[in-house]
């Protein structure tokens, strides 16, 4: 992967702190700036052109009134009973806009992997490893950057886990 272009003009606050951090950290892959704002994995694949599997929707969680990072495929709905006992916590929900923007410094739609104000537990779902390369927010809903599994577990410090429990086989 090239290394990541260096903007023309003003960049967003956030983008700038990912950026920064992304470097600090030895990323390798390409910040890229999407034509819109992509607030879904779908609007992202799309604007991509690639599959929706590929893109590591980074979520945020509550966990115990903690903030709980799950990177997941595009392609998957978080299981949040099979997380929330996973990483240890009683109760997993879907943190509000306002948690959010406390524990990342970003919005709802653009949250990256990286930097957040403090470090967030995160945790990487397996399923990922399927695509040589992902794409995830890099801090803005309109901007992505590209990686690979092995990196973005490196970049985060992330546990890779299941986040969708197996469907049922038939008898």
């Amino acid at each position: 992967m090239s290394a990541p272009p260096v903007p023309d003009g003003p960049e967003h606050a956030s983008v700038a702190r990912f950026r920064a951090e992304h470097a600090a950290a030895g990323g390798t892959g390409r910040l890229v700036e999407l034509p819109s704002a992509a607030h879904t994995a779908a609007l992202a694949a799309d604007a991509l052109g690639c599959n929706v599997g590929a893109i590591a929707n980074s979520l945020l969680f509550e966990g115990d009134g903690r903030p709980v990072l799950v990177l997941t495929s595009g392609a998957h709905r978080v299981d949040v009973a099979l997380v929330a006992g996973t990483v240890g916590v009683g109760r997993l929900r879907r943190a509000t806009p306002a948690f959010v923007t406390e524990h990342t410094g970003q919005v709802i739609g653009g949250v990256s992997p990286l930097g957040h104000p403090a470090p967030v537990p995160t945790y990487v779902d397996r399923w990922l490893e399927r695509h040589p390369v992902l794409w995830a927010a890099a801090g803005h809903p309109a901007w992505v950057f590209s990686t690979g599994f092995d990196e973005l577990v490196a970049l985060t410090g992330g546990r890779v886990v299941d986040v969708e429990a197996p469907p049922a086989q038939e008898a």
